[in-house]
């Protein structure tokens, strides 16, 4: 072949490839990717007491005990994200996380009596869009608007959560330097119903601007900071502002195998329960001013033995929940023995005190101003997995309460006597 004749060749199959390219162009819009994750929760508590369920938490939710009662029968969750990416290298999700069960204590039937619970039925807990990595703010910048729990973070053997955005809003998040850093409003309306009888729509809405930078180095951990400024609608000058704030170090199991989240944080006003716990809960007035101090972890003492703990403290500074001098702190400890792969021994133990003013408080007095409470359980789970966290699992278990007086037992809600035996069965998953 001539020397023009391969290069025409040769330019005939550069006009061809480029048209079949030029056929083929990617939009920047274009999907790339396109999925949804599926993930829940369940908890089903079976437990007994002198032949009959109960509605009683023995004072969990107020820092007194630490042990299996939370007192949900049926609790089920499931979040279902729908993640999409473009060819640009945009991205977004779409949460949806329901729930149903939670807080309801009967144990129903095929019936299906629980339609009547009105307070514990199916609800969407959150629902947001998040969008990242636009052309205009950057790779590292998302924005969100929607429903959702921004934040959130929840003692290891209390189980209560200490700092959350519950609401809904918008906000904006990205990186400095490497660390996370973001701005958000999210909003929250006390009740939720409209006075049917005067029509009256007079909205307490409670909002929080929070501002967080999180995974900042500490040498020994990382640190997360975390400011919110909240307010409250048709409220006097008095009732409608306040501060929270916190930091929070997340390092090893105090130098050990094992991993802790510490945290101080300081609420006044609005803000007063636990700084930087927001939701329709919140609201103060200028006398409010409160401390809060929590540390968990789970150490790794050994192949067979893990052991998970807890100290929280909250405290008034000036009132706290209308009350001065009032306090409260729990030490619990969780010592975990691996018998095998599928099988672990838990023991639960926590001391739980709260004492007021001298003179009486919530309509308490004597012996009712200070109470102490000791939780001792032992259980068996039977599991897929015999780590500290390994689930699913089934988990029978033996919980003794004692009160140091029959005051104490009454502020808990135990009316005979001054100790409690709970018998019961929990099952666990979460994916």
């Amino acid at each position: 072949m001539k020397k023009v004749s391969v290069l025409a060749a040769a330019v005939a199959t550069a006009l061809v490839t480029g048209s079949a390219f030029s056929a083929e162009k990617v939009n920047g819009t274009d999907v790339v990717t396109d999925g949804w994750e599926v993930h829940g929760y369940a908890s089903m508590n079976v437990r007994q007491i002198d032949g009959h369920t109960t509605d009683n938490e023995y004072g969990k939710p107020d820092y007194q005990t630490a042990g299996t009662l939370g007192k949900s029968t049926n609790q089920v969750e499931f979040t279902i994200k729908k993640h999409t990416e473009h060819a640009n290298g945009v991205w977004s999700d779409f949460v949806v996380r329901s729930e149903f069960g939670n807080g309801n204590s009967f144990a129903y039937s095929s019936s299906g009596g629980q339609k009547d619970n009105t307070d514990s039925q199916f609800e969407v807990k959150e629902t947001f869009v998040e969008i990242g990595a636009l052309p205009y703010l950057g790779e590292d910048t998302s924005v969100w608007a929607g429903q959702r729990f921004l934040n959130r973070s929840a003692g290891l053997l209390s189980g209560e959560f200490w700092k959350q955005s519950s609401g809904v809003g918008a906000g904006i998040q990205t990186k400095i330097s490497g660390k996370t850093a973001g701005f958000a409003i999210v909003e929250a309306d006390p009740g939720g119903e409209i006075n049917a009888a005067t029509a009256s729509d007079d909205r307490t809405t409670l909002t929080s601007h929070d501002f967080y930078f999180y995974g900042v180095d500490a040498g020994i951990g990382s640190m997360d900071f975390d400011l919110k400024l909240m307010k409250q609608a048709n409220k006097d000058s008095d009732n409608s502002e306040g501060l929270g704030a916190s930091v929070t170090l997340n390092s090893s199991y105090y130098g050990m195998d094992g991993w802790t989240q510490t945290a101080l944080a300081y609420g006044q006003g609005v803000a007063q329960n636990r700084g930087v716990n927001f939701g329709q809960w919140s609201g103060g007035d200028d006398n409010a001013e409160s401390i809060f101090f929590t540390s968990y972890g789970v150490m790794n003492i050994s192949d067979k033995w893990q052991m998970g703990s807890e100290i929280t403290y909250m405290a008034a500074l000036d009132q706290l929940f209308g009350v001065e001098e009032l306090k409260r702190y729990i030490v619990a400890v969780r010592p975990s023995y691996k018998v095998n792969d599928n099988l672990r021994v838990e023991m639960t133990a926590s001391y739980g005190h709260e004492e007021g003013p001298e003179a009486g408080f919530w309509n308490r007095a004597g012996d009712g101003t200070e109470s102490n409470i000791i939780n001792l359980e032992i259980a068996t789970p039977l599991t897929v997995n015999a780590d500290y966290f390994g689930r699913p699992q089934i988990k029978p278990y033996i919980s003794y309460i004692k009160a140091d007086d029959e005051a104490s037992a009454a502020l808990i809600n135990i009316s005979n006597d001054d100790k409690e035996v709970i018998v019961g069965v929990h099952a666990e998953i979460w994916f």
